[in-house]
């Protein structure tokens, strides 16, 4: 393994519990607590917490795929990801059956400006920057992942993220096409799939920030599917 790049203030795994419980603390408060307002800044005062106990156990920028020599690297790599979300979503679009997929419940009729918070504002800080800088940043460093690939960290850190998705996959039934793939199963059995999903996509997306050697190529893609999919969505139920 490569030599950390601080002296260490703190062991990895007490760092590792600190962000676990940072993180279940953060997730009870944006999902349960926290005015819609604060969200955004829920995410961003937990990934710098994150980013602290990290660097207190010894991970440098480039384990946490923060350097700044690979973000060109990383904005390159992401860009190519958008390119490939930008074609699926067209596709979703062209097909009669999988437009469906933009039938979501949770994104209702906003207003122009109150879309255009939640694309620009909310998800980009609280969601896609929380989830990556802790998910394909801090967790797989602390596990022993940083700038190599290695499977027990990126299992360890997706599965973490699969569990990040419980209680936001309580609201899945909302969408109109998860609601008539999912049939006849309760919602229990829904949301563990949905987590199950959540935690390979997490494996995916941990390959693409090795890939780019920066967590900034992941967060590119994630921000394209997750603003790009509500403004579609709401694109199209307003045409509906």
């Amino acid at each position: 393994m490569r030599a950390p790049s601080t002296t260490p203030r703190l062991s990895r795994r007490v760092a590792v519990a600190g962000a676990v419980a940072v993180l279940a603390a953060a997730t009870a408060l944006a999902n349960r607590v926290l005015p819609g307002w604060a969200y955004p800044v829920c995410g961003a005062v937990t990934a710098g917490v994150l980013i602290g106990l990290a660097r207190l156990a010894g991970a440098g920028y480039a384990d946490l795929g923060l350097s700044r020599r690979d973000w060109r690297r990383a904005a390159r790599t992401g860009g190519l990801g958008c390119l490939v979300v930008a074609a699926g979503f067209a596709v979703a679009l062209a097909v009669p059956g999988l437009r469906a997929l933009f039938d979501d419940g949770r994104v209702g009729r906003p207003a122009p400006a109150d879309l255009a918070w939640l694309a620009l504002v909310r998800i980009p800080l609280g969601t896609v920057l929380v989830e990556e800088v802790a998910f394909r940043g801090a967790l797989p460093a602390l596990l022993g992942g940083g700038q190599q690939w290695r499977w027990r960290p990126v299992l360890g850190a997706s599965a973490l993220f699969g569990l990040w998705h419980l209680l936001p996959s309580l609201a899945l039934r909302r969408n109109a096409a998860v609601d008539a793939a999912a049939g006849p199963l309760p919602l229990p059995v829904v949301s563990l799939l949905a987590m199950v999903g959540a935690a390979a996509a997490g494996v995916a997306l941990c390959r693409l920030r090795h890939t780019g050697r920066g967590v900034l190529a992941p967060a590119l893609v994630h921000l394209a599917l997750n603003s790009g999919g509500l403004v579609l969505s709401w694109l199209v139920q307003r045409a509906g």
